[in-house]
């Protein structure tokens, strides 16, 4: 029985990064995971087995609908949808192995099996009890379903079943309009899928920015989605091959049914924590179930919890941001995360990215602010390769000019955002950003013009 200064619960994002990151600080550490693998959910079943599924089926669309404008004459590729599946799993397999490399160079031991909390300072895995100075419980999370909705990930799916489905279906239906939601759908979409997205409220990816959402559904309709908004689910009857979604219109309490060869659940996660033993453990939670967090430490003194188990975005930069802060605190430093610096990204094309406060918030908060925007059309790079829908939208201090929102919609969202990422962690203003040089043509001149628009504005608008 090994005695270890750190066990972390789950090889996820959070968990592995915190456990690598105890090792570099010189705590004996340890990683539970009864995967056959490492990586958790993100690596294995979700962010980038999706980010394969999506880069393949967007290389499609450009040979289909844009190799010709360039003189790139000849037949459209034709989907080998069991191949399209073998690259996304040798994507996979790269990436839990570079994990598992990265245990053996940093010294982690990888305790095989599901774990549990006997006692304050064990963990049981298996047969064997591990005694540890300090626990960190980073199991992550799993999809949520709504009532009258059986998964059986083969007609009624969730994200997991979505990303290893026999073959491309003719119709799909999609409950929820949220990032996982949209994201997939329009790989199905691309791959020549009838695709309807049945949303609860009345826009697509609640919390973003209004202006975003308006834009970007414009824009996902026009690549062939189907939305129905303001619909509330009542049951899935699923079949052997097809499945009926009975809903009803919150505008007037009407009654419809739709099938579709299957239905992708894409209602949010919830955290997993079931067979952990927290509640004999002592560990209190809060009343939507997530383990109630104080600077990441527990109600209980040595455990720790980060990531999808606790209160936030369910996003797995988030958990790592908050395991390599909670490995320094258990090391004695001073482990830091700013929260309102969390960017999200939503992978379809054009991407969509987002970091700080809404317009929304701030007019709820009684801020004064401005807005630069800045139209993709605008910007010559974006429009050399198709990529010219969509804009960046800065919200900045109107008396300080400190820059207290980005949204960005267009192409290499999700990389554009850092920017602004580093710029807001140093307080820095929209005149700040407006006077960096920027290089000729890229992408990112759209967001220095959206900058310039704070002042006295852009140059190419």
């Amino acid at each position: 029985m090994a005695d270890y200064d750190v066990i972390v619960i789950g090889g996820g994002p959070g968990g592995y990064v915190c456990a690598i990151r105890c090792a570099q600080l010189g705590l004996k550490t340890a990683c539970v995971e009864g995967r056959e693998t490492l990586g958790g959910t993100c690596l294995n079943v979700g962010c980038i087995p999706s980010k394969a599924l999506l880069h393949a089926s967007h290389s499609l669309h450009e040979a289909e609908h844009n190799f010709a404008k360039m003189g790139l004459k000849g037949k459209s590729p034709s989907v080998d949808w069991k191949e399209m599946l073998a690259y996304k799993d040798d994507v996979i397999g790269q990436n839990t192995k570079g994990i598992e490399f990265l245990f053996k160079k940093n010294k982690v031991d990888w305790l095989k099996g599901w774990g549990s909390i006997p006692a304050a300072g064990q963990v049981k895995v298996g047969d064997e009890v591990h005694n540890a100075k300090h626990i960190v419980i980073a199991s992550g999370s799993e999809p949520s379903s709504l009532p009258g909705v059986e998964v059986d990930e083969k007609v009624v799916v969730t994200s997991t079943g979505a990303l290893e489905l026999p073959k491309i279906p003719r119709k799909m239906i999609v409950i929820g309009a949220g990032v996982i939601g949209l994201e997939m759908g329009s790989v199905y979409a691309r791959l020549g899928s009838e695709v309807t997205v049945v949303e609860f409220l009345d826009e697509i990816t609640p919390g973003m920015d209004k202006d975003i959402q308006k834009t970007f559904q414009r824009t996902l309709k026009k690549q062939g989605l189907n939305f129905i908004m303001g619909a509330a689910v009542q049951k899935v009857d699923a079949k052997k091959t097809k499945a009926n979604v009975s809903y009803k219109l919150r505008k007037d309490d009407s009654e419809h049914v739709i099938d579709a060869d299957v239905v992708l659940v894409a209602t949010g996660r919830r955290p997993f924590v079931d067979g952990l033993g927290l509640e004999a453990a002592g560990v209190k939670m809060t009343e939507r179930g997530q383990i109630a967090t104080d600077h990441w430490k527990t109600s209980v003194p040595g455990i720790w919890a980060i990531g999808d188990v606790t209160e936030g975005p369910m996003l797995a930069h988030k958990a790592e941001d908050e395991g390599m802060a909670a490995a320094e605190s258990i090391a004695g430093q001073a482990g830091h995360v700013n929260y309102d610096v969390i960017p999200g990204v939503i992978y379809t094309s054009p991407e969509v990215a987002s970091v700080g406060k809404t317009e929304q918030e701030l007019k709820e908060a009684g801020v004064d602010y401005k807005v630069g925007k800045f139209s993709f059309m605008g910007n010559g790079r974006a429009k050399a390769v198709f990529q010219g829908d969509g804009f960046v939208k800065i919200l900045a201090d109107k008396a300080t000019d400190r820059v207290l929102g980005v949204h960005i919609m267009g192409p290499a969202a999700g990389d554009l955002i850092h920017e602004a990422c580093v710029l807001m962690e140093y307080g820095g203003s929209a005149e700040d950003l407006a006077r960096t040089c920027h290089a000729h043509p890229t992408f990112s001149e759209a967001v220095r013009e959206a900058a310039l628009a704070c002042g006295d504005g852009a140059i190419h608008a």
